[in-house]
């Protein structure tokens, strides 16, 4: 994404039990920045992808990197974004290497190797919630759905008018959402493979985004600080939330879909109530942050950092 040009910090590791701590867990193992991270679908697993190139794969109750994914097989760039399969034995990751890896798991065997038509950084990707469909966003400025079982496209959907850095599904796979450079929020039929709307979302780039549970809006978060609500059916803006301290790099939502955060790259953590607006947590992290998940039981969220870090925080935080 936009955080190519930025250089990384080190950061010592450390654990602690206590939820008062800065960090419950931290996770070191990287050597360069960590983008994107992910939680497995049993909860049990998280994966990291890192621009020192290499994707690794950690146990969470312990905090052990148990798989590294690089090597002469890996990326020969930095990675910016994991994403697990819905059943949990599968995981893609994408890289400024202009390709798209899809790995079997537990082993770490390459299955894909997605590298034909991509042009330019693949920014996001996002399974669908069947697990047939992988969407990718890219520098290229394209959106496009691919088949994980044989890495062929299924469809270049279309372009935004800048890189596309943010992808999401609706919780029921009905529609595909993307977000980019040029302050655009476009929504896709993913059935017709057709683009249905297309949003001036905020006032500078899109940087993340989510559905809600209900499937009726999209939630956008970009660098002018806005949380902004978006009818999926108008197209129109029904809220606005903000400015917050700084630029909004990552949103998501607990799995119970009772609770959404967002992280800034200043390392603010936010859940927020939406019907009111306000934010109901906060918390400052130690570094800047480019990404958030929540951990399955929906008590702590995970972000990935610039000191080369992800960690692991308790929603009872200190603030």
């Amino acid at each position: 994404m936009f955080t190519r040009l930025l250089s990384a910090l080190i950061l010592p590791f450390v654990f602690s039990a206590s939820c008062l701590a800065q960090y419950a867990t931290e996770f070191r193992g990287h050597s360069d920045k960590v983008h994107s991270v992910a939680v497995s679908p049993d909860g049990k697993t998280l994966a990291t992808a890192g621009f020192d190139g290499t994707v690794k794969l950690w146990d969470i109750a312990s905090g052990k990197n148990t798989l590294t994914l690089g090597g002469p097989i890996g990326h020969t760039g930095p990675v910016y974004c994991v994403a697990f399969h819905p059943q949990g034995k599968m995981l893609a990751s994408s890289s400024l290497d202009k390709t798209i890896k899809i790995w079997s798991l537990p082993d770490g065997k390459l299955l894909q190797d997605i590298k034909q038509g991509l042009t330019d950084i693949i920014d996001q990707i996002a399974f669908s919630p069947d697990g047939k469909q992988l969407a990718s966003g890219s520098a290229d400025k394209t959106v496009r759905l691919w088949n994980p079982a044989d890495g062929k496209e299924i469809k270049n959907l279309g372009a935004h008018a800048g890189s596309v850095y943010a992808i999401a599904y609706g919780f029921d796979g009905k529609f595909l959402a993307s977000g980019g450079a040029d302050n655009t929020v476009k929504i896709w039929d993913v059935a017709g493979m057709k683009e249905v709307k297309s949003i001036k979302a905020q006032e500078m780039a899109v940087t993340g985004l989510v559905f809600t549970p209900d499937g009726k809006s999209v939630l956008s978060v970009g660098l002018d600080k806005f949380l902004r609500v978006l009818d999926v059916n108008s197209g129109k803006e029904t809220k606005k939330i903000g400015p917050t301290e700084d630029d909004l790099y990552g949103i998501a939502w607990s799995r119970d879909g009772k609770t959404l955060a967002t992280i800034g790259y200043a390392g603010w953590i936010h859940t927020w109530d939406l019907n009111s607006g306000k934010s109901t947590f906060q918390f400052k992290l130690k570094s800047p942050a480019y990404c958030i998940a929540f951990l399955a039981d929906g008590k702590a969220v995970v972000t990935g950092l610039d000191n080369q870090l992800a960690v692991i925080t308790p929603l009872t935080a200190a603030k």
